[in-house]
């Protein structure tokens, strides 16, 4: 059985390391490489967003396509709350 200073020990690793575990989920959005060598982008909704380097280049590239569709057609769109 463990004694109090290794319970109080172990009690202020936890609390450390839920510290640092609730920081880097602060950021919202992270990404990885993903097993198959694509990017996958964390934090947008329930599952990471998943696409190949030329995939994403190709968004990237018309990125601002994409803002003026998504201005054009605000009142027709939901937003998540």
């Amino acid at each position: 059985m463990a004694t109090e200073d290794e319970l109080r020990s172990e009690l202020e690793r936890l609390k450390a390391e839920n510290a640092t575990l609730k920081a880097r989920g602060s950021k919202g959005i992270s990404m990885k490489v993903s097993e198959k060598g694509a990017v996958s982008v964390y934090g947008l909704g329930r599952f990471p967003v998943t696409l190949y380097q030329e995939q994403w280049l190709k968004l990237l590239d018309i990125a601002d396509d994409i803002r003026a569709f998504v201005k054009e057609h605000e009142k027709e769109l939901k937003k998540k709350e």
